[in-house]
């Protein structure tokens, strides 16, 4: 009876572990997505399963091993690009599930049948400049159609048509586990009308998973592989999944990490990138390893990861997640393996507090985050391997970005500490606050973690007031990690003084926000 059995598992194990994905990458000069016998096969572009990673031969032809549950994608080289679909969804892959997706809350891939005898990726030929800009929104995390209408008309219609960027990224937690909200908030981003590529974040998953592989396919069937790579101008951008559910520790819930084929991914993937380029990598939980509740990134993952981004001089990674704002460089003292330490951005999120807060004039939400920083997205600016960064708040004016808070008015020659804060929103550890008084010198402003003032005010309004507001009361205040402080002087003439802030960020740009206070007689 055995031979039987052992002769049966031989074929099954042939039949999906020895099957052969094959195709043709081509360059689409008329643009209709097939191949037509002028179109040539471009050499040397990358294809992966999710794990192994090949180049193309001179006649564009690739061969991958491939089993049944498994995505073929090309890796979009500098000077083409991809189709995108009607929501402008870059369309880089071959779903391969022949019978579909298992049975989950949200629908997954349906069966696509037999293994194509050939899956051909066209290529559109497109200039690209070194210099560019990339729009990122972090956890829009919309949980009903009111708040897709709250994200549409508070950070997509400001964008709608706007000029000059290549791509946006939107950094998981999309939409707040309703997965059929994913169509309605494709379809609102497209307005802005660049490719939009998309993060896998925690609210995004099948809940009722059983194994981790299994939690995005809810997310595969609307935007393909959660971990793939693309290249662009001198930057290789790889996106990640990095959200472990279930866990494997026998504990509730998610954790961020990797699981073995996606750091496999990225270490074949890292064989075809030249040294010189500056190595982007996005996903949505952020590397910190420490929280009240204990580790919420498996240190022995990003110990890895630090490993095989080592010889690469230039890097930089972005996460978001936390629904604050955070910069942290890592050196050796944190395992990090570079010359250079490592630069990795928390970026503000689109839904700031989760869409809570006070109502405005047009009914949408304040929604100001735990650490004082306003809800709003992120711009990058690519110059060859290097990056420039700005946090654009909604709706705002582009040069709104310090938040100032300080007293009405003062007693002249007090001694009690009438204190001006400054939330310089994209700040960091390696920005220089100054400030001065009515044109005066300037003078240093003290870097500090506390609550941000203007946050503990809004709260207490909301807890004080004699009925609750219309909305969503805030959240707790968090520690800001980009907060300056000083001690106003008292000892001034009675009357208006002028306060000017200078913020200097790490790459040496000058910000600047003014306030007033009125100094008053002595009794």
């Amino acid at each position: 009876m055995k031979f039987p059995l052992l002769i049966i598992f031989l074929c099954f194990a042939l039949s999906v572990f020895g099957q052969k994905a094959k195709g043709v990458v081509f360059e689409d000069s008329n643009q209709n997505g097939l191949r037509e016998s002028t179109e040539p096969g471009l050499a040397k572009v990358a294809v992966s399963n999710g794990v192994q990673v090949v180049l193309t031969d001179e006649q564009g032809f690739y061969e991958l091993p491939i089993h049944d549950d498994q995505i073929i994608f090309v890796i979009k080289p500098s000077g083409f690009h991809p189709p995108v679909n009607e929501a402008l969804l870059p369309q880089f892959y071959y779903l391969h599930k022949p019978n579909g997706s298992p049975i989950l809350s949200y629908p997954g891939v349906p069966p696509t049948g037999p293994l194509p005898r050939s899956i051909d990726f066209p290529l559109i030929k497109a200039a690209e400049s070194d210099t560019f800009k990339v729009l990122y929104f972090g956890d829009p995390q919309t949980y009903n159609q009111e708040q897709v209408d709250y994200f549409t008309r508070d950070i997509v219609a400001g964008l709608m048509g706007v000029n000059g960027y290549a791509f946006g990224v939107t950094m998981g937690d999309i939409v707040g586990d309703d997965l059929d909200l994913f169509n309605p908030i494709n379809d609102a981003i497209s307005q802005i009308g660049i490719p939009w590529y998309n993060v896998y974040g925690n609210h995004d998953m099948n809940t009722d998973a059983t194994y981790d592989s299994l939690a995005d396919e809810t997310f595969e069937a609307v935007y393909g592989p959660a971990t793939y790579s693309f290249n662009y101008g001198k930057v290789h951008f790889v996106v990640m999944d990095d959200v472990i559910y279930p866990r494997d520790d026998g504990k509730p819930g998610y954790i961020g990490g990797f699981r073995e084929d996606q750091l496999a991914f990225l270490e074949n993937d890292l064989k075809y990138v030249d040294k010189n380029m500056l190595v982007v990598v996005q996903f949505h939980i952020p590397l910190f390893l420490e929280a009240y509740f204990g580790e919420t990134f498996r240190k022995r993952d990003r110990d890895r990861f630090f490993a095989l981004l080592k010889d690469f001089p230039f890097t930089l990674s972005i996460s978001a997640h936390t629904h604050t704002q955070n910069h942290f460089d890592y050196d050796h003292t944190d395992g990090w393996q570079g010359e250079k330490s490592h630069h990795h951005y928390n970026v503000g999120t689109a839904s700031g507090d989760w869409w809570t807060g006070v109502k405005d004039d047009e009914g949408i939400p304040l929604a100001t985050m735990r650490d004082g920083t306003p809800n709003g997205y992120m711009m990058m600016t690519f110059q060859g391997n290097e990056y420039r960064y700005e946090y654009q708040a909604a709706r705002e004016p582009a040069d709104f970005k310090i938040r100032l808070h300080a007293p009405k008015s003062v007693r002249r020659n007090s001694r009690n500490a009438w204190e001006l804060y400054a939330n310089f929103f994209q700040g960091s550890d390696s920005s220089k606050l100054n400030y001065r008084i009515d044109g005066g010198a300037w003078k240093p402003m003290w870097h500090m973690k506390e609550h941000d003032p203007s946050v503990t005010d809004t709260r207490s309004m909301w807890d004080n007031a004699p009925y609750p507001p219309e909305g969503t009361r805030p959240s707790n205040p968090v520690n800001s990690a980009h907060l300056w402080k000083i001690r106003l002087p008292t000892r001034l003439s009675p009357g208006v003084h002028r306060i000017e802030v200078q913020a200097i960020d790490r790459f040496g740009r000058k910000y600047f926000a003014q306030t007033t206070y009125r100094v008053v007689r002595d009794e």
